[in-house]
């Protein structure tokens, strides 16, 4: 019986070492949000890149990403900020304007980045139309009120190949893990 306990434990040992150098090996936004969605895509024709311009400036993290369980589960898809005086919206990093309107109880702004990737910001009025371009930092409109959001705070989502990722990981503002000695 004391072997098969020694035993155990070194295979149970063994597997966290696995998993710790399994882990070290993820790319970041893995790390920060649903382990299924891959990570975002490498800068393509200025489209995206490696940090995105945050659409209030100034502002404050009002509520993070929550990743759900599963795909229909409950979680914060994207991320709460407020604003902090100025409430013109810029877009986080360049493409096309995919959608502009009335959602339900709030106006919706949604940019194709390119490469599966999308942001939408809510609630934003804007007087672009779909199919307009634009670069990152440009005026894409302004907040407004409505949605899940408490007046004053834009909710920023961001999907990769139609799946949420953590909006963090594009602005740069997700540390990479550090893996911290065991036992």
């Amino acid at each position: 019986m004391f072997l098969r306990g020694i035993r155990i434990r070194a295979a149970r040992r063994a597997a966290g070492v696995v998993l710790a150098v399994a882990v070290a090996l993820l790319p970041t936004s893995t790390l920060s949000g649903d382990p299924s969605v891959p990570a975002p895509p490498a800068p393509e024709d200025g489209a995206t890149s490696s940090r995105w311009t945050w659409p209030l400036e100034p502002f404050s993290l009002e509520r993070p990403f929550e990743a759900p369980a599963h795909r229909y589960a409950s979680g914060h898809r994207g991320v709460d900020v407020r604003a902090a005086g100025v409430l013109t919206v810029r877009a986080p990093a360049g493409g096309v304007v995919a959608f502009a309107g009335r959602v339900v109880d709030r106006d919706v702004l949604t940019i194709d980045h390119g490469g599966g990737l999308v942001t939408t910001l809510e609630p934003v009025t804007s007087a672009l139309s779909p199919g307009e371009p634009v670069t990152a930092g440009d005026t894409v409109g302004e907040l407004s009120v409505g949605g899940h959001t408490e007046p004053g705070a834009l909710h920023i989502g961001v999907r990769m190949d139609g799946e949420y990722i953590n909006p963090m990981t594009l602005f740069g503002e997700v540390p990479r893990a550090v893996l911290l000695p065991c036992c």
